[in-house]
């Protein structure tokens, strides 16, 4: 299968590094002019940097911005006016007992991992209808449906997600655009390093305390390992292509089979 989105403008939030890189990256190499996407200009001329290094060839922009805040969300819409795929990666996680998660760390959960997709959508998908096609994907997670104990925060926000992804693919019925969600199993990036050495000690070997934690905290998986980002980004170039025409309002697995089902 030989996808060819040249002549398509991608945005990819949270893209800089781990999965949001390896999307941003596959998605030129498919021939898409990808605009990447990070709080700060640094970390997006850093990713640049290494990104045009690897595939000279590809085509990157760079837009920086914080899209939690209304300023960096027109920082973003500025530098990126229309797009025709939108990847809605951006997120945060982390482990905290389910007593101690007060208020204000529950309404920044669905400030960042929710509310920044739902902003996007409403600044492209218009622009996506009028020219009668379109891809909008949401970067999810097995968390979504199978709630992890020490970080339930970030589950309901990734279950809160899944409705935003079906509820826009139901606005967006009948106009060549297609939005659907991206159930992403336990991803091997830098931030879920640090997230297992945490759990399971940081005087152990990277191999081994990822064997621990699959064994111990997701048993479920069916690959018995961690997904690599590039695993993840090839599913999303695929859905972000003309061959994905009829899929959308669907929540689509790349999760080692961890999941049983998608029903809760």
């Amino acid at each position: 299968m030989q996808i060819d989105l040249t002549g398509r403008t991608a945005l990819v939030t949270g893209s800089t590094q781990g999965i949001g890189a390896a999307i941003a990256t596959g998605l030129a190499r498919a021939g898409a002019e990808v605009a990447v996407s990070g709080r700060s200009a640094g970390s997006v001329d850093a990713a640049l940097e290494r990104m045009r290094a690897q595939d000279p060839g590809a085509t990157f922009l760079a837009a920086p911005g914080d899209i939690s805040t209304d300023g960096g969300f027109e920082q973003v819409i500025d530098a990126v006016p229309q797009a025709d795929i939108l990847i809605n990666n951006l997120g945060i996680f982390g482990p905290r007992p389910a007593l101690e998660i007060d208020d204000a760390e529950w309404r920044r959960y669905f400030e960042v991992n929710v509310l920044t997709a739902v902003r996007m959508i409403r600044a492209y998908l218009p622009g996506m209808k009028e020219r009668g096609w379109g891809r909008i994907q949401n970067i999810a997670s097995d968390s979504a449906v199978v709630i992890p104990a020490e970080m339930i925060q970030y589950g309901m926000s990734k279950t809160a997600l899944l409705a935003v992804s079906r509820g826009f693919a139901k606005e967006a019925a009948g106009s060549g655009v297609c939005v659907n969600s991206v159930i992403a199993g336990p991803t091997h990036t830098g931030g879920v390093e640090d997230f297992v050495h945490g759990i399971v000690g940081r005087d152990v070997p990277w191999d081994e305390a990822q064997r621990t934690f699959m064994r111990e905290y997701r048993p479920q998986s069916l690959i018995q390992r961690m997904i690599e980002p590039e695993e993840i980004a090839h599913m999303v170039v695929y859905l972000s292509s003309p061959f994905a025409s009829a899929t959308t309002g669907a929540a689509v697995r790349v999760d080692g089979g961890y999941i049983d089902s998608i029903v809760p």
